[in-house]
């Protein structure tokens, strides 16, 4: 194992490879991780830890650019780990992953501020895909997970019957901020929505950017948890 770098935490992408942390309470996972990702030349692991407690004690002093991030560890599970590690700042980004598809923790953690959610069990291509992808300050959403969590939940948000939630979130937003919403909310991306409203990409980004702040949202994961909770997307 190499030694963990000790120096004030990254405010900001660092220019060279991407700095992986990993976080596992299985020494074997953690160790099939780091040959993953060790194995790409703009890829490094800079740090690990067993759990959430050690993690959130380690990154304070270990620049990292994403976090793999096991959500059910003893101490402090990856829910609580992510909300302090997110609260910090913009960097490190967490990717969750979980044994289960359907997973309350993994649920939590992406409201916590995770900007991803993968099972153990995906293809390493997309685990290094998600990597890249996050750090590249974009979110890792698939419509057919997020659609599934959100079912597992469907208790908990608004009646389907009721419309559209009043949510001072949404106050803000003009009739076309609405439509981008909606449209992240359902799992479209930049280029997709940008066809459907026929408008330029860049406008589609705009729109998203405008999004984030005006609801204080993190990341486009937190855009489609907003859709489904005030009701502007409703699971089919």
């Amino acid at each position: 194992m190499s030694p963990e770098p000790s120096h004030e935490p990254s405010h900001g992408p660092s220019p060279g490879p991407i700095r992986v942390f990993l976080v596992d309470d299985q020494q074997m996972v953690r160790g099939g991780f780091r040959m993953l990702v060790e194995s790409q030349p703009d890829l490094t692991v800079v740090g690990e830890a067993g759990d959430g407690a050690e993690a959130v004690q380690r990154l304070a002093v270990t620049r990292a650019d994403v976090v793999l991030m096991d959500v059910r560890m003893p101490r402090l599970d990856g829910v609580e780990a992510t909300r302090a590690i997110t609260g910090r700042g913009e960097v490190p980004r967490v990717i969750v992953l979980t044994t289960f598809d359907l997973d309350e923790y993994a649920f939590a953690a992406i409201r916590a501020g995770a900007a991803a959610f993968l099972l153990k069990d995906a293809p390493p291509e997309d685990l290094l895909s998600a990597i890249r992808t996050v750090h590249a300050g974009d979110s890792v959403v698939a419509p057919s997970t997020t659609r599934r969590l959100l079912d597992h939940f469907a208790a908990t948000l608004p009646d389907p019957d009721a419309g559209p939630s009043a949510d001072d979130r949404l106050t803000a937003l003009t009739d076309r901020e609405r439509e981008v919403l909606v449209e992240v909310g359902r799992g479209r991306s930049n280029s997709e929505i940008a066809a459907d409203l026929v408008v330029a990409e860049a406008t589609v980004k705009t729109h998203v950017s405008r999004l984030l702040a005006k609801t204080g949202s993190r990341d486009r994961v937190q855009l489609v948890v907003l859709a489904y909770e005030t009701g502007l997307v409703r699971s089919p």
